[in-house]
């Protein structure tokens, strides 16, 4: 009898303290990276701003604020700063995809250049095209006020959970 109170006891317990996964929805999660206080220096610089998440779609939509602080001689912004806006949208897209259980840091990416970025508001588009246990595949996508296309790129990624950077 005994042995048989043991064991309902263990499998109760093992109910009780098995935590629940809380899922967010699109807009709970929209609204958590709009409220953050403590957003990554690199973001901050880029006038990071999130716009619209879709988890089921693997894709976010982020703002950008280029700054004439970013241009180069000829008053446009400088391939780098579009390169690291691209960077950004891809990676964050890939948080939301994992349910922001990882980082994705990049081992390469491939940019092309449309047409020149003007100091302004910038649109962003990320989406990840698969996602892998130990590889993503990703796309960004950056247009300036008027709507064209400024800049495409793609990148490869490696998952990282979250906890292998805390100490």
């Amino acid at each position: 009898m005994s042995d048989a109170i043991a064991s309902e006891s263990a499998q109760v317990s093992a109910q009780v303290s098995a935590p629940e996964k809380v899922v967010l929805t699109d807009e709970q999660l929209l609204a958590r990276f709009q409220a953050s206080k403590n957003p990554p220096p690199g973001s901050a610089l880029l006038g990071f701003r999130m716009v619209a998440v879709n988890r089921e779609a693997m894709t976010v939509e982020v703002a950008f604020d280029a700054k004439t602080d970013f241009c180069n001689p000829m008053r446009q912004i400088q391939g780098g700063y579009l390169c690291a806006m691209l960077d950004e949208c891809m990676s964050v897209a890939g948080m939301v995809a994992s349910d922001m259980t990882c980082v994705l840091p990049t081992l390469e990416m491939k940019t092309s250049f449309l047409r020149p970025g003007l100091p302004g508001p910038i649109r962003g588009i990320g989406r990840v095209i698969k996602y892998g246990r130990t590889i993503a595949f990703t796309e960004g996508e950056l247009y300036d006020a008027e709507g064209r296309l400024l800049a495409k790129a793609t990148a490869t990624a490696i998952p990282t959970p979250f906890t292998k950077f805390k100490k």
